[in-house]
């Protein structure tokens, strides 16, 4: 079994600082540290579990973005991977999730990958589209909010490569789950809570350092196979919708303020 894993390198939200124009927009200013999307730890994680049930899978991750992106190849294969492909993008920020995904499905083309993972979606842009447009752009079935795999497994319970269906568990609203039959090859993106991500060994990370991760450059933005149907029109800063009330006096003097509240809004009688 042959698998791709999509994993993106996003801005650590807590040293991420967001710059307020006058006009009310908001630019997204310089991070204090990048890593590995929380949600692609997870499909990394199904991969490799995967590979160890099977004993037979080779695990390709892959990225997009520019330089510092090749971090989280070094991670994963400090997870287990077998070898990381960085698309080379020298734009920074926001890339339309179509060119990623024609990206994506562009190199995965001919490459006779059995399975397709993303995460559920990125932690930065939460736009959850590139895992359904890779599937479309090349013609396989996929499901997304996956939270269980199951792989075929003949009469004696051993695994069945021959087989080429998988049976899944997804996600859908009001909690439920929904179970569906996938023919191979197909794209998954999983959910999280699918498994718990191991922390990167040390003799797989000195391996992920000797590495040669395999480089391609991808086009400019609005070049010829980067014109996005999309576009970044601004970000704006939420508006501050409430405000807090702070009691004041002794502790029987904030009680009964509270409960005069409260009754107030019928929350007690």
């Amino acid at each position: 079994m042959k698998i791709l894993v999509c994993v993106k390198n996003v801005p650590d939200p807590d040293g991420l600082v967001f710059n307020a124009g006058g006009d009310g927009r908001a630019s997204m200013g310089e991070a204090a540290g990048y890593r590995m999307n929380r949600y692609d730890e997870f499909a990394v994680e199904e991969a490799l579990r995967i590979k160890e049930k099977t004993g037979m899978a080779a695990i390709d991750v892959l990225t997009v973005g520019p330089g510092r992106s090749k971090e989280v190849l070094r991670r994963a294969v400090g997870m287990g991977a077998d070898r990381g492909i960085h698309l080379f993008a020298g734009m920074d920020g926001y890339v339309s999730p179509t060119v990623k995904a024609a990206w994506i499905a562009d190199y995965a083309k001919g490459k006779n990958y059995d399975l397709i993972l993303t995460g559920a979606m990125s932690e930065d842009m939460m736009n959850a589209q590139v895992a359904p447009m890779v599937a479309v752009f090349l013609g396989l079935p996929w499901a997304t909010q996956v939270i269980c795999v199951r792989l075929p497994s003949g009469q004696d319970g051993v695994f069945a490569p021959e087989e080429t269906r998988l049976s899944i568990e997804r996600e859908i609203e009001g909690g439920s789950r929904e179970m569906l039959e996938i023919t191979l090859p197909a794209v998954f993106a999983v959910q999280t809570g699918i498994n718990e991500p191991r922390y990167p060994s040390l003799s797989n990370l000195l391996r992920a350092n000797r590495q040669d991760v395999e480089t391609l450059d991808m086009p400019s933005p609005g070049g010829e196979g980067c014109k996005a149907p999309d576009g970044m029109a601004g970000m704006v800063m939420p508006k501050k919708m409430r405000a807090g009330r702070r009691l004041e006096g002794t502790p029987l003097q904030k009680a009964e303020a509270l409960a005069a509240i409260l009754k107030q809004r019928a929350l007690i009688s």
